[in-house]
Order: structure tokens, then sequence, then C-alpha cells
């Protein structure tokens, strides 16, 4: 898949979170079984305006947090907290297809960073698109958002844009 890697200003996005410390291996269990402890804290507390799933990575060890994104107040209830995507500037990408190939879009930011001399600063995230009945039947169409935070040193050479990654995915 080619990708389009954009550069993006953010604000801090409201999260309610659990966080987990994972292997590799484990994510592909670890991430939904957290989404589900946040989703049913959500529901008991009747928190509205609770928003797509997210995983943020925030360092190579795989310490994360895994929640929802918050339009509305919450003040946190037992292990779900209150936490916020990271703000600054962001390399990001969309990666349509299954969550087992979200690599390649990893990969295609950290080429596409590479090349154009920017440097990463340690956190990324994921931002899962709402659930569609037709990805059951065709999962080249689900939709995830990758984000990594960049060093706002001034060490990055381009301005923001958006430019293609021509990378071996």
């Amino acid at each position: 898949m080619n990708y389009i890697v954009r550069l993006e200003r953010l604000s801090g996005r409201p999260l309610a979170v659990v966080r987990r410390r994972a292997a590799s291996h484990e994510l592909s269990k670890v991430v939904p079984a957290a989404c589900g402890t946040v989703w049913n804290v959500i529901r008991s507390q009747q928190v509205s305006g609770a928003g797509r799933h997210v995983a943020v990575y925030l360092d190579c060890q795989i310490n994360l947090e895994v929640g929802v994104e918050l339009d509305g107040p919450f003040t946190g209830h037992g292990e779900v907290v209150v936490s916020a995507t990271p703000p600054g500037l962001v390399a990001a990408t969309t990666h349509f297809g299954p969550y087992q190939q979200l690599h390649d879009a990893h990969d295609a930011i950290r080429r596409w960073c590479a090349a154009n001399g920017h440097v990463l600063a340690g956190p990324n995230w994921e931002i899962y698109g709402h659930w569609k009945d037709e990805w059951n039947s065709d999962p080249t169409k689900i939709c995830t958002d990758v984000f990594y935070l960049l060093a706002s040193d001034g060490s990055s050479a381009a301005e923001p844009g958006a430019a293609p990654d021509r990378g071996g995915s």
C-alpha cells in the first residue's frame, strides 16, 4: 500500500484510558480487552461524547494507554483515568486494511521522517475508525489513523504538508 504521510499540528485530545504494558505479540489481545474495560466504565458512568478507540504507545518498551476519545467531562473511575494524546507537530497517515498490517503504516511514517529530516519524539498512537458492518466482509476498508509525535526543536527540514511514502509496502 502507498501511504500519504502528512504533517499536522495537533492539540492534545482528551482520552479515558487504562494503562498497560505488552509485548508486541500480545497487542492483538491487550488493545481490544483494554478498550472493552474503558467502554464498560464509560457506559456505567454514563459519560457522554465518547468517541473512537485509541492506543497511545508511550515508548519502545510498549507501555501504552488504551481507551477512547472524550468530548465531555470525565474524572476517572477505578483503573480508567483521564489522559490525552500528545500535543504538537506530528507525522500522520491513514491505513486502510486489517489491523495485522498496521506495521506497514508505522514503517512508512518512520521512513518518511528519516528521508525528510524529521526526528521522532517518542510517542505514537493509532485512532481506530468506528466499526462498520461492511468491514466484516471487506477488511481492506478498515480505517486507522496513525500518528508520530515529532521533536519540535527546529531539527525538521520540511514545512507542514503532505508527500507520498514511496517505500516498499
